[in-house]
């Protein structure tokens, strides 16, 4: 199976919610494009995709800190994707961590101004941080 074939499968079994499969084939993809030497880089677009999907697995499985390292990546692969900053914010205000929430929720909302879940999660983050900060936290 080609890199692309092996993409496609990832997506297609992600969509259908099995997760294990859909982790293997991400993870096939992104040792296939980050390869040291290769010749078969990918586009970043569908590299960042990769890791942002992956992550959001790991993210179903509570394994918070993985997850959020792929969507570092996935940042770090496509600086314009706000959907890794939002889903690495989730995490942050999930383990709260509010500044960290908050910056990113705001560079979500920088790349995406009509993104109404990270609108939300701001906002939601300032009254908990503030909540926090009240009880002397």
């Amino acid at each position: 199976m080609d890199c692309r074939g092996v993409l496609r499968e990832a997506e297609s079994q992600f969509h259908k919610q099995n997760f294990g499969t859909a982790e293997e084939f991400y993870t096939r993809f992104i040792l296939h494009c980050t390869e040291e030497g290769s010749k078969n880089k990918c586009c970043a677009k569908d590299l960042a995709n990769a890791y942002n999907n992956r992550g959001q697995i790991k993210y179903l499985r509570v394994d918070f800190y993985e997850a959020m390292d792929d969507y570092t990546l996935a940042i770090q692969t496509k600086e314009d994707f706000e959907v890794p900053y939002y889903n690495r914010g989730l995490i942050h205000y999930r383990l709260g961590f509010f500044d960290q929430a908050l910056e990113d929720f705001r560079k979500t909302l920088t790349l995406n101004p009509d993104f109404k879940d990270a609108r939300l999660s701001l906002e939601q983050t300032l009254i908990d941080k503030n909540e926090k900060a009240s009880r002397g936290y």
